[in-house]
């Protein structure tokens, strides 16, 4: 399977080319929705359109919390620092340029997932790629094509929320804490039923419950990481518009084009899909059951996620590191990317990576716990949801074993399964581009409709 995704076309994997070509192709269809949408998303996130006619679980402010939860993480403390150590510092620039056009791929994904979701008879919302690919692609005279890729992405999506989304999380996350405290190594066992044990707790409430903690958890954890990166930018901000030449420089050089693409690779690979997920299709999954009266609203709010996720949070991480000084010939070649990170705020911060093992914790979790509905949703397609109880067990189980055993091959077919889920998603969105472009446009004219009203 790994060497089906990764056949390469000038030493661009085919996955990364389709991932980005249809980023640039929605981008212009949708006209910089990007730019344009920017500020409306943020209207919508703080509330100002929020209104009790729309039928969900969750508010849009949730919705983009538990999305949000399940890309901001390892991709963005560990990811950043291994792009730099492969491409240089200019790799940050080409992470920044696909999150900026990966914009307009959240918007598609998610609008389609709020127009097809369905509205179960328990008031319950089931949502996401499979449902926009089968009905979609049937409205459009493609019904079996579009049956075959909702179940294509369901058991991919699957397989990434047992592995990526589940049992690496756990693994790494008590990495980070034994790091730090080695004589905690032999206790995995019991942070293996530790973490399932809290998890389980979550999610076997729902998506209300998943939505409430990553509400609160996401916003808190984002805080503190942030603060501390804005603290060493303070402290060394005299040098802050050199390394930020440093990485339009090297940007443009032949090593740091390659390694940009090698270091978005990684991140797509070991963990975040590209620090963001978009292209992925799961954010549309958690927007599918916000409380909305137009789909088109929940698109736009979604462009938040690769601008908070790659622009804001892997940017303030790269200057953190550019500006200490941590990295190239300065670091040892066989530090791995949260030891890196780690030690580029520990030269400013030195109690910092204690707290920096905890935010890994707390991402972890957000991670495992919007994972977790994500996997049951694509269970649910694929066996209904008299079934879900079996998913749910199995979930937990694999809590505990990530944090026994040594992953290995089990969780990197579980990644090239989550990359694999682009395959159907973007050919589905491309399709189906047309459809959201109207819906966008009338979107645009009864909103400026609105505000010419209100105004006279």
């Amino acid at each position: 399977m790994e060497q089906v995704l990764f056949v390469s076309i000038a030493g661009i994997p085919l996955i990364i080319l389709w991932l980005v070509l249809g980023s640039i192709f929605f981008t212009i269809r949708f006209g910089f929705i990007g730019i344009r949408g920017f500020k409306h998303a943020l209207d919508i996130a703080r509330g100002k359109y929020d209104t009790e006619e729309g039928t969900g679980e969750v508010s849009a402010f949730e919705a983009l919390a538990t999305a949000l939860s399940s890309t901001v993480g390892l991709g963005n403390i560990a990811g950043v620092a291994i792009a730099i150590q492969m491409g240089g510092t200019g790799a940050v620039f080409w992470m920044s340029m696909a999150a900026f056009f990966g914009m307009a791929s959240k918007f598609i994904e998610c609008t389609l997932g709020q127009q097809y979701r369905q509205i179960n008879p328990d008031g319950t919302v089931s949502g996401g790629p499979m449902y926009y690919l089968s009905e979609g692609l049937q409205e459009l005279g493609f019904a079996k094509l579009g049956k075959i890729m909702g179940l294509v992405f369901a058991i991919f999506c699957t397989g990434a929320s047992f592995g990526g989304g589940n049992m690496f999380q756990v693994n790494q996350s008590f990495a980070a804490i034994t790091a730090l405290f080695p004589s905690w190594e032999s206790y995995n066992w019991l942070f293996g039923i530790l973490a399932a044990i809290f998890v389980g707790l979550v999610i076997l409430g729902g998506i209300n419950r998943i939505g409430i903690v990553t509400s609160k958890l996401v916003p808190l954890m984002i805080g503190i990481y942030l603060a501390a990166c804005l603290w060493v930018i303070a402290v060394n901000i005299t040098e802050v518009p050199q390394a930020i030449n440093t990485i339009w420089q090297q940007a443009f050089s032949a090593n740091a084009i390659e390694g940009g693409f090698v270091g978005m690779l990684v991140l797509g690979i070991r963990r975040s899909a590209f620090s963001n997920g978009a292209g992925m299709g799961t954010a549309a999954i958690a927007h599918s059951a916000a409380k909305t009266d137009e789909p088109i609203k929940e698109g736009i709010v979604a462009i938040l996620e690769p601008f908070i996720d790659t622009i804001i949070i892997c940017n303030l991480t790269a200057l953190v590191i550019i500006l200490t000084g941590t990295y190239g010939n300065n670091v040892a070649a066989d530090i791995s990317g949260s030891e890196l990170t780690a030690l580029a705020f520990s030269q400013i911060i030195d109690w910092f990576p204690y707290v920096l093992a905890v935010v890994i914790l707390l991402f972890g979790f957000s991670t495992t716990v919007a994972w977790s509905y994500y996997g049951e949703k694509s269970w649910a397609y694929l066996f209904g949801k008299d079934y879900i109880f079996i998913y749910k067990g199995l979930f937990l189980i694999c809590i505990f074993l990530g944090a026994i055993i040594d992953l290995g091959v089990v969780v990197d077919f579980s990644d090239m399964m989550l990359i694999a889920m682009a395959v159907p998603n973007i050919l589905g969105c491309l399709l189906l581009s047309n459809k959201v472009a109207k819906s966008l446009s009338n979107y645009w004219f009864k909103l400026n409709l609105k505000s010419i009203i209100s105004n006279q």
